[in-house]
């Protein structure tokens, strides 16, 4: 199908023109695009019919990453940079890891962390990751009002955020973490690169003996969409990434997991994705964090 007519493109360089081209029209007739992989699509389809479209691909203030205070990383920061950013290790590493395998190459050259994480597919890696890392989303209004809001309080549900009509979002951020830290994150998919079927998140802070004093797990690909899994936690924390440990975590996810049949995976599948998945998942994220 060819997009519904749209009224005006505009393409500003500073997120007050931004907001100020939105402010323009009522709610959800003016929609920022980002690397428009998913927004062009639904267009296309006629799912979504602006009025007038905002690139935000001009402004230079919202890419980019940093470290001051722990991580900021701008919301047009593309995959292909945050994969090839080396400087991401540790605490941080999922996000090279979700980055380096979000769709094929040509997404990956356009698609952005902001435009993934505010779509919030229902089987995004981005989303999961932010989440199971404990990131929060800086948005910014038309009235120059701002607010910081948690990935827990962010990702309402599929296709659904905490974002209003006056807002965009400007960054993701990433609180320092005290001690070792690694992270991890994989997907298994029918194909390379494909939508999860089950993927998995795996932060781990160790002590100076290596002991897990904190861990945070999370996945994608469930029909829920991203969701933290808490109750391995128990199996995790206390231990030195004991493969009878990392068993019995993962065991206790799966179980607890609302996971659904659907053509690509049966129940039964997809739980043992999350044993066997999640288990190598943490391992590596313990391995990184002891570097």
């Amino acid at each position: 199908m060819f997009p519904a007519h749209i009224e005006e493109y505009v393409r500003p360089t500073s997120v007050a023109d931004a907001l100020a081209a939105n402010a323009r029209y009522e709610d959800g007739e003016a929609m920022f695009i980002a690397g428009g992989q998913s927004l062009m699509q639904a267009i296309k389809s006629r799912m979504a019919r602006p009025r007038c479209l905002i690139d935000l691909q001009a402004i230079e203030a919202l890419k980019g990453i940093g470290f001051e205070q722990g991580l900021r990383i701008g919301a047009m920061t593309r995959y292909v940079e945050i994969a090839g950013d080396e400087r991401l290790r540790g605490a941080y590493a999922a996000l090279r890891d979700a980055a380096a395998h979000v769709g094929d190459r040509q997404v990956r050259n356009r698609g952005t962390i902001g435009g993934s994480c505010c779509w919030n597919y229902v089987a995004s890696c981005t989303p999961a990751v932010v989440l199971g890392l404990g990131g929060t989303f800086n948005l910014v209004a038309a009235s120059g009002a701002r607010r910081a809001v948690p990935a827990s309080e962010f990702l309402i549900g599929p296709l659904e955020t905490a974002r209003r009509p006056d807002e965009m979002l400007e960054s993701v951020a990433f609180a320092p973490v005290a001690g070792r830290a690694g992270s991890a994150y994989r997907k298994w998919g029918l194909l390379k690169d494909a939508l999860p079927v089950v993927g998995v998140c795996v932060q781990v802070t160790l002590d100076a003996a290596g002991v897990c004093t904190a861990a945070r797990v999370s996945l994608s690909g469930l029909s829920a969409g991203a969701q933290m899994a808490t109750a391995g936690d128990a199996a995790l924390v206390g231990s030195k990434g004991e493969p009878a440990a990392l068993e019995r975590a993962f065991a206790a996810i799966a179980d607890s997991a609302d996971v659904q049949a659907d053509k690509w995976a049966s129940e039964a599948y997809r739980q043992q994705l999350i044993r066997t998945l999640g288990a190598d998942v943490a391992a590596t994220a313990f391995a990184r964090a002891v570097v």
